[in-house]
Order: C-alpha cells, then sequence, then structure tokens
C-alpha cells in the first residue's frame, strides 16, 4: 500500500457529527484497519452523547483545553494541548469546551471510516451484539 496523505486544506467535513463539534475527516477508506479525522470544538460547546460502535478511539489534544465526559456524566477527564486518551468501543462519552478558546482534537479510530451514534442521553446505547451500527453513524437494532 502507498503512502496516503491528506492536506490540511482537504480535510473533509462531510462525516458523521455530534452537535456543538465539527468533525473533518483526514483518512477515511485510506485504510482498512484506521480512519483519522479532526475535531474542533468553539468555545463553551458540548457534544451530544454519544460512542462509535465497535471502534476504539485514541484522542490527541492539539491545542486548547477541553474534557471527555464518561461513565454516564460522572466522570471528567481534562484534556490540555499534548494530552492522550484512549477511548473503548461502545464507551458513551461527550466532549466538552467549557473555556474561552478553541479546542482541536486529533482523532485516530479503528475502522475503515468513522462511526459516531448520537444518543438521546446517558445509558441510551445498544451495547456489542444487540445491533448493528451502520459506517454512517446510524444504529440499526433489533
Amino acid at each position: 500500500m502507498p503512502l496516503t496523505y491528506t492536506s490540511s486544506t482537504a480535510l473533509s467535513a462531510t462525516t458523521a457529527q455530534s452537535s456543538g463539534m465539527t468533525r473533518a475527516a483526514a483518512l477515511s477508506h485510506a485504510s482498512a484497519h484506521l480512519n483519522a479525522s479532526l475535531m474542533t470544538a468553539q468555545p463553551h460547546t458540548s457534544s451530544a452523547v454519544h460512542h462509535h460502535g465497535a471502534q476504539d478511539t485514541v484522542v490527541y489534544a492539539r491545542s486548547g483545553h477541553g474534557a471527555i465526559v464518561t461513565e454516564g456524566g460522572n466522570k471528567t477527564q481534562p484534556m490540555a494541548p499534548g494530552d492522550f486518551a484512549l477511548i473503548p468501543a461502545w464507551e458513551e462519552h461527550q466532549e466538552v469546551n467549557n473555556g474561552d478558546e478553541e479546542v482541536v482534537w486529533a482523532i485516530v479510530r479503528t475502522g475503515r471510516e468513522a462511526v459516531v451514534v448520537n444518543l438521546e442521553g446517558w445509558g441510551e446505547s445498544l451495547k456489542e451484539g444487540e445491533g448493528e451500527v451502520k459506517g454512517n453513524g446510524q444504529m440499526v437494532g433489533p
């Protein structure tokens, strides 16, 4: 497989989105096993509660000070520039930017394209084996 390159000016925001955040695909369909994107959160915004199906997610905080909320909204992990986090498959979470500056995170997930399943609230997701998550982020369940 040859090197695949995406310029910062060629990122695509036509990916699955959560309210309050913009996800721009950098490497989608470039590998059978990984995809990469850039998430930007404007000041004083938060994403919908969501998960990424069977995909593990690595987050690298590039700029700004944000947080990842997990455990039903009970745990907040601050993220500063240079920090990394691993969000396991099916983990319900929410990205939060309570600050006055833009937050930018580089995201790498397992899978050929990003899966985003937006939820009505905490505890609303199907667990692995209870349904199917389509690549466009739509959940299909029993």
